[in-house]
């Protein structure tokens, strides 16, 4: 008798753990968002702003980490030629640019070390 009076007071309070149980699910689905759906959102769209402002004489740097400067782009490609070879120039995913260098940011850098160099 006792066994049943007992689980009858285990299912009455079970109401209690089931909102916990809700309230941790939602806790948890808020921690997978906040840390890892969220940060590949931001990393998708910086992969995509970096994809569409790529133009003919951007110095790039590419996963395998060469370094070169793009000379033709299509719509998923583009050509690269690396170093002073003109021979050297292989087709490329644009997905496979990790970094863009515009020619003018390249001029400012270069000024702007000029300038710190002649100060110091």
């Amino acid at each position: 008798m006792n066994f049943l009076v007992a689980s009858t007071d285990a299912a009455s309070a079970g109401g209690g753990s089931l909102s916990f149980f809700l309230i941790y699910i939602v806790i948890i689905g808020l921690f997978f968002y906040l840390m890892i759906i969220r940060p590949q959102n931001q990393e998708k769209k910086k992969r995509e702003a970096i994809n569409n402002s790529l133009e003919v004489g951007d110095s790039v740097l590419t996963t395998a980490g060469f370094y070169g400067v793009i000379i033709d782009i299509t719509e998923d490609t583009v050509i690269v030629e690396f170093g002073n070879n003109k021979n050297c120039r292989i087709p490329m995913q644009k997905s496979s640019i990790v970094q863009v260098e515009k020619p003018m940011d390249a001029v400012a850098a270069a000024s702007a070390n000029i300038e710190n160099e002649k100060k110091g």
